[in-house]
């Protein structure tokens, strides 16, 4: 016997008499489900897409600067100083912020990256330095203060 005639296909109407309805109902609704849960993802970050985002600052619990994230927006360095020898250097690029440098201790706000959705923040605890993504869109709000 040659290899090849051992690893032939099935043929298709032999599976297809082998396969019961009730399993092709079952693959037919997964199947569904899995396209109508992708649509509706897409549809939900279309319209997260259409709130504008703001960077917030705050230090030692206040606002101190509010920035619109938008695509178009040049790279920017803010230096704030929170306190006698303290200093974080912030940077925007876009529609993203980072804390590029301070120096604090451990650097952990450093090492945080950059944040770019709603609800993301970096908080430098030595400095008493916040940065917050917030969104203009009530409803992304409240999910936000449910979550609190």
């Amino acid at each position: 016997m040659c290899r090849e005639e051992k690893w032939r296909a099935i043929p298709i109407k032999k599976y297809l008499k082998s396969v019961k309805p009730f399993t092709i109902i079952i693959v037919s609704l997964l199947i569904f489900v899995s396209v109508l849960s992708t649509v509706i993802f897409a549809a939900q970050n279309t319209q997260n897409e259409a709130s504008k985002l703001y960077a917030v600052i705050s230090i030692n619990g206040e606002e101190v600067d509010r920035f619109l994230l938008t695509e178009n927006e040049k790279n920017q360095l803010i230096t704030y100083y929170p306190a006698p020898g303290k200093y974080n250097i912030i940077e925007i690029d876009g529609e993203r912020i980072r804390n590029k440098e301070d120096n604090s201790p451990r650097k952990i706000a450093v090492r945080t990256g950059w944040i770019q959705d709603s609800g993301q923040t970096i908080l430098n605890l030595p400095h008493r330095l916040d940065i917050e993504i917030v969104s203009d869109n009530p409803e992304e709000a409240e999910i936000d203060v449910l979550s609190q």
